[in-house]
């Protein structure tokens, strides 16, 4: 199986404290992974990372077989480092792409506390992130050169809406929406920029145990509609279980465990570090 990303040694550190210690991971193409772990501890530092929001101290990322993120320790931090590795990605290239590169990419995500353009209604959220494939610049738009290109967007944009079951909303401003349907809206937006990997941080935040279903449901579905892989944050046990090829377990900003499901769940130190411990706020 291809290897969609990796990531290689990545440590993040924030003055003295070390978020992220020394992780390596992998994510295959079609997968479903998810990256588990209590409060605090670095998994959406984790995200940040991978999706340019971070630059990290130290590591290598890479997507599609290229690195896309490479740092080392240098300056001050050079002496500050408290991760493992310092000197492991000295004499490569750094590469710190901003996060709209990143999405160029082919890598989109959600957030834990939903992030929609709040002044915006349903179908405008959605067809504005379309606008970061928009082929036509400032000088064609005048001359409406770019119309074609815009007109297609639209289109798309309401097919997004109607496959999401949103398109009889598509006049609501977005916050209106009921939670459940702001979830699906966010994730219809990380959908319209055609990523080939999604990065989903808490889904299912604040739904009950229904609408978990119902997203377990949805995850798999839009999986094989969009032919994504996936990498999410969760802590509903019953939808990571469900729904996961594999898991990865950070504890205090280290990876602890990998594996299976099954695996993760007979894994004594994940019992004792995470599993039936309350969940993050």
């Amino acid at each position: 199986m291809k290897t969609l990303l990796s990531l290689e040694h990545v440590t993040m550190q924030f003055g003295g404290v070390v978020a992220v210690n020394d992780l390596s991971m992998h994510v295959d193409e079609g997968e479903i992974i998810a990256l588990i772990g209590p409060n605090g501890a670095g998994k959406t530092t984790a995200f940040n990372c991978i999706t340019g929001v971070y630059e990290p101290t130290n590591g290598r990322i890479s997507f599609d077989g290229s690195p896309i993120i490479v740092n080392h320790p240098a300056g001050k931090m050079k002496r500050l480092y408290g991760g493992l590795e310092h000197d492991m990605f000295a004499n490569e290239k750094v590469l710190s792409p901003t996060p709209d590169e990143i999405t160029k990419l082919g890598i989109a995500r959600t957030f834990q506390n939903i992030r929609l353009f709040k002044s915006m209604n349903v179908f405008d959220n959605v067809l504005t992130a379309m606008h970061l494939r928009l082929k036509s610049n400032v000088f064609s738009s005048v001359l409406r050169i770019g119309y074609k290109e815009e007109r297609a967007m639209r289109a798309e944009t309401e097919k997004l809406l109607k496959e999401q079951g949103l398109w009889n909303h598509r006049d609501d401003k977005a916050t209106s929406l009921p939670y459940g349907y702001q979830r699906r809206l966010e994730i219809a937006r990380a959908l319209a920029t055609r990523p080939r990997l999604l990065l989903l941080d808490e889904p299912a935040a604040g739904m009950n145990p229904q609408e978990t279903l119902e997203l377990a449901a949805f995850i798999r579905e839009i999986k094989e509609k969009y032919n994504l892989t996936v990498l999410m944050i969760e802590h509903h046990m019953d939808l990571v279980m469900g729904i996961s090829d594999r898991v990865y377990v950070l504890d205090f900003g280290s990876l602890i465990a990998e594996g299976t499901p099954e695996e993760i769940q007979s894994n004594q130190r994940v019992i004792d570090a995470y599993l039936g411990v309350a969940e993050d706020v």
